[in-house]
This record gives structure tokens, C-alpha cells and sequence, in this order.
């Protein structure tokens, strides 16, 4: 659950739809609001790197919008 929790603590303000979607198989896929931001099996089978999630939803929000806290 570090992927949910490294989302929420910068991103919460902003998300009104986290979905951590694991399967069989190893899939590990994350969307937010509806759009995919990770897929383990298009990413050469690996899992995110620490930061990885998180910067990558920053891409997605708006810009400008500040990490949750700051």
C-alpha cells in the first residue's frame, strides 16, 4: 500500500479516485480518475520506484497545483 499512501500524502486535494488494480498473473496497474498511470506489465515487469507514482500523477494534475500541505 506504499503506492496508495505516496499518492494520497502529496496528491489528496486533487484525487477523487484512486484505484489500485491487482490480478493474477503479477498485474499491477494504478489509475487515477479513470486514467492509468502505471502498468507493471508495460513497464518491463517491474514494480514503481519510490517517487515514481507520485511524480508521475503530478504530470496529470494541473500545473501549478501544489503537493497536499505545502
Amino acid at each position: 500500500m506504499r503506492a496508495a499512501s505516496e499518492m494520497l500524502g502529496a496528491y489528496q486535494h486533487v484525487i477523487s479516485e484512486l484505484r489500485l488494480i491487482g490480478g493474477g498473473g503479477g498485474v499491477f496497474d494504478v489509475a487515477v480518475d479513470g486514467q492509468n498511470i502505471f502498468s507493471k506489465f508495460a513497464c518491463a515487469d517491474r514494480f514503481p520506484d519510490p517517487g515514481e507514482l507520485a511524480a508521475s500523477l503530478a504530470r496529470i494534475v494541473a500545473p501549478g497545483t501544489r503537493r497536499y500541505g505545502t
